[in-house]
């Protein structure tokens, strides 16, 4: 039979690579949902070539529009309770949680509680709800599988050893659109200047998350959780040529590296298709082309967000919730022009450090933290 997927976020850089996936692996999946935020012309297009009868969409107010578009067959749902109905009615095997942000939060927390195989591309999930989910994929036996390419690499070199025996992790940067930019020089950047990312397109919100470094923050978090491991058991490194996506270092010395093109179909693929390998989706690295691997300590002068992702894993309960949250709210005032490139940072440790810590938190709790952050993110801009 062939595996049902479900895609959170079909519309945007991680769910068009998905579909591209998906269309060399017909043979072997069948996509039954598709939800997006409110680029419904471009998931109508997607359900009509891949014959998809449950959708959602996660702005209500083009509910009306999709109405009128869809067929006998078809259902829709919406709304973030929409989104989690479409993960209980589709009958999915596999869920692809690539929503940015924490819109699509509690559909995977659902697929979770159901035992699926969460494919997950979206780093919130497990920032904002790490103790909880991991616990919760433990009680289930639902699968948590990486698509960020860092954690995909992780993933893969763990194969070659136990979780008992990791001495580090290695999680590598490109160093984004700024690594040779002086600090004045980035007190000015424009968000144009944020989006144009040397390696890697993606998505604008992980685009100047990445400028910032803030991305590689909320990585040590996920890492944390994902595998089990303390906040200093994980280094981060700049890797300009983005070809070693990341390392796993044992206690006898032995460094397994996952290598590979920046190609995030090739990550998606194996999340999708995992335990197995299929036939490749992407270009293959050719290792006669690559003349240099150059690897440099982050500047944590110049990226004071690392030391602040280092210390949210370290404290754990909500402080991750709060983290992503003001991180969250403080790129989107970037975006507006209301405020200055560094100050998302510094926005962001303001809150994280003002917010009263839970050590044991509840869903509702982290949800609750979440809504805080924000809050006091855009209480700070109205001053």
């Amino acid at each position: 039979m062939r595996q049902r997927v479900c895609i959170l976020g079909s519309t945007g850089s991680i769910g068009r690579n998905a579909l591209q996936v998906l269309r060399q692996l017909a043979d072997d999946f069948e996509v039954v949902g598709l939800a997006a935020g409110s680029r419904w012309q471009d998931m109508m297009a997607q359900a009509r070539e891949f014959k998809v009868a449950h959708l959602a969409i996660g702005r209500p107010e083009y509910e009306s529009q999709l109405q009128g578009e869809l067929n006998a067959e078809q259902k829709l749902y919406s709304g973030e309770e929409g989104l989690v109905e479409l993960i209980e009615h589709c009958g999915c095997d596999c869920v692809l949680s690539a929503i940015v942000g924490t819109a699509g939060l509690m559909a995977t927390v659902r697929a979770v509680e159901m035992g699926k195989k969460v494919a997950l591309a979206n780093k919130e999930t497990l920032v904002v709800t790490g103790p909880v989910i991991t616990e919760l994929a433990r009680q289930t036996g639902a699968q948590l599988i990486p698509v960020d390419s860092e954690h995909s690499a992780i993933f893969q070199a763990l194969h070659a050893g136990s979780a008992e025996e990791i001495h580090r992790l290695y999680l590598t940067s490109s160093g984004g659109p700024f690594r040779t930019w002086t600090l004045e020089q980035m007190k000015q950047a424009t968000p144009a200047d944020a989006l144009a990312h040397p390696v890697w397109n993606m998505g604008p919100k992980i685009t100047i998350d990445s400028a910032t470094m803030m991305n590689k923050a909320l990585e040590i978090v996920e890492a944390r959780w994902l595998f089990n491991v303390t906040h200093d058991q994980i280094e981060v490194l700049i890797h300009p040529e983005a070809i070693i996506h990341s390392m796993v270092e044992f206690r006898d010395g032995c460094l397994i590296a996952q290598l590979g093109t920046p190609d995030m179909r090739i990550p998606i693929q194996y999340a999708l298709t995992y335990p197995r390998r299929l036939e490749r989706c992407g270009e293959p690295l050719d290792l006669l082309r690559v003349r240099q691997l150059r690897f440099e300590p982050p500047d944590r002068a110049r990226y004071p967000a690392l030391e602040l992702g280092f210390q949210v894993a370290r404290q754990g309960g909500s402080s991750g919730a709060v983290l992503n949250a003001a991180n969250e709210a403080a790129v989107e005032a970037f975006q507006a022009g209301r405020i200055h490139f560094g100050e998302i940072t510094e926005r962001t440790m303001e809150i994280v450090g003002r917010h009263k810590w839970i050590e044991h938190p509840t869903l509702e709790q982290l949800l609750a933290a979440d809504r805080w952050a924000r809050n006091e993110v855009h209480a700070c801009l109205t001053c």
